[in-house]
């Protein structure tokens, strides 16, 4: 099979999104498909490469990947040309795949981690007028045709079928390496002794610092937190891409102000491969996470309930106070446990397979 991926971001860039295609892609090409994939050119990178396989298309895109919904259209259209079926997500990819696939005919799956419609005025510092930006845009994407929606979780299906998508949607849950997060592989020690945090109780996060991710009300959190723990210490791995940049220094100003700025440490995000130690060192996680034996503090909305496991507490969105008292609530070892849930990417790539199949009718 001939797949086209069309993805905003990719390598070098790492988030969770990446990943899940990153993991997907290779794992495609492992079981004998021919995988292209078109994304935006970061600074430095190379315009074509293989990676493991995949045949990576970079567009020149002046640093933005929000002109990648424009200026990507030629390469997307020539290269479904040459596919079966092409493969999306939101945002800036669903445009020139949707167009692509109407030009050539081919078939166009998306897939959908949370669907922001009536929610981009309700994130904590966006502007109005982005804000309302982002929801027309996004209004937009939902008023083309697609085959089929992959929606990444129960959660997800039932927010497609209130914008009334549930017809044609399906779930595939993201894909997870176990065995690159396998906490035996990792020294979490030598992290801890970098830091000169051997002896605190370590709280992490890292990721990017969107208007969703809710990073302020963990900073917010960090006074209440030192207050009950003494040798409390919150160190934050947050993305300084461009389109980060402007929330990474209100991330930082925010944490220097928080009465807290002593106790907070806020990293250069490290290479992929290293992330894993970092986890290790922690005491306590302050993302969504799947880190197996780890404890997590996780806000209880949207896909989060559904797919933690192992021990973890669930707060109130939105709230530093919660989180603080969830953090507590980790120090005082009285978290939730719940059995091992299985999330490879053996059955996420099996998952896209039967979609794939599905849509072209095989």
């Amino acid at each position: 099979m001939r797949i086209l991926i069309v993805i905003e971001n990719y390598l070098p860039h790492i988030g969770g999104v990446e990943t899940v295609f990153k993991n997907l892609s290779e794992g495609l090409v492992k079981k004998g498909h021919d995988v292209s994939l078109v994304t935006h050119q970061l600074k430095g990178a190379k315009r074509f490469e293989v990676i493991n396989g995949v045949k990576v298309h970079r567009v020149p895109c002046f640093g933005s990947r929000y002109l990648f919904s424009f200026l990507s259209i030629p390469k997307v259209v020539k290269m479904a040309r040459r596919a079966d079926i092409i493969h999306t997500t939101t945002f800036n990819g669903a445009f020139p795949s949707w167009l692509a696939s109407k030009i050539t005919g081919k078939p166009v799956i998306i897939t959908v981690h949370e669907v922001w419609i009536t929610l981009w005025q309700k994130l904590g510092g966006m502007n109005f007028f982005s804000a309302g930006l982002h929801e027309i845009f996004e209004r937009l994407i939902y008023t083309l045709h697609f085959n089929r929606y992959v929606g990444v979780s129960k959660s997800t299906l039932r927010q497609l079928a209130k914008i009334g998508k549930g017809g044609k949607s399906v779930c595939v849950y993201n894909g997870f390496d176990y065995g690159f997060f396998n906490p035996e592989r990792y020294d979490g020690s030598r992290i801890r002794k970098k830091l000169g945090m051997e002896k605190d109780f370590v709280i992490f996060a890292y990721g990017r610092p969107g208007y969703s991710k809710g990073f302020e009300y963990l900073i917010n959190a960090a006074p209440a937190v030192s207050r009950k723990i003494k040798n409390a210490r919150f160190v934050l791995i947050l993305s300084r891409d461009k389109a980060y940049r402007k929330r990474h220094e209100y991330m930082a100003d925010l944490a220097e102000k928080s009465g807290a700025g002593d106790r907070i440490t806020i990293i250069e995000p490290v290479p992929f491969k290293e992330l894993p130690n970092y986890i290790k060192a922690a005491d306590c996680i302050v993302i969504p996470s799947l880190t197996e034996g780890k404890p997590v503090v996780a806000t209880d909305t949207t896909s989060i309930p559904e797919v933690i496991y192992g021990r973890y507490v669930l707060v109130e969105p939105k709230s530093s106070k919660a989180i603080a008292e969830g953090i507590e609530k980790i120090y005082n070892r009285k978290w939730q446990t719940s059995p091992k849930k299985d999330f490879s990417v053996e059955k996420n790539i099996n998952g896209y397979l039967k979609v794939y199949g599905e849509v072209l009718g095989k």
